[in-house]
């Protein structure tokens, strides 16, 4: 493991690295804790926030599609336009919509999107396995 292929890397690429792994922290303590209490609420938010940003800087994070946008960017219009949705269905109490909505980011926005950077060529896989 090395940490080159990131130190390397280009600002909008370290700012989404930090974003995404505190979100990945944050993230999976919601899902294991109780919900609704004044800390989930808290970390909630800055769950969101952190996405948020993480979800922007990939608009200029490009090098799977050689400067072009990839399928990935889609996920990230998906992550978007659902962490607004499950906010006001969470402010609302539907909290089914809320929750769904929210396993859906976390599983699709950071493992499913996570487990994609380790393919051959991208740069955590560099990171992770050297090559």
């Amino acid at each position: 493991m090395t940490l080159e292929p990131i130190l390397s890397a280009d600002n909008a690429t370290q700012i989404h690295l930090a974003t995404i792994s505190a979100a990945f922290a944050i993230g999976s303590w919601l899902m294991l804790r109780p919900k609704g209490t004044p800390p989930h609420r808290a970390l909630g938010i800055t769950y969101i926030v952190l996405m948020v940003i993480s979800v922007i800087s990939t608009f200029w994070s490009r090098g799977i599609a050689h400067g072009g946008f990839s399928f990935l960017h889609l996920l990230s219009i998906f992550v978007l336009v659902a962490l607004p949705y499950a906010w006001v269905m969470a402010r609302r109490g539907r909290m089914r919509a809320h929750r769904y909505t929210m396993i859906g980011v976390y599983a699709g926005g950071i493992w499913i999107a996570g487990l994609l950077t380790l393919l051959p060529g991208r740069l955590l896989h560099k990171a992770v396995f050297g090559s």
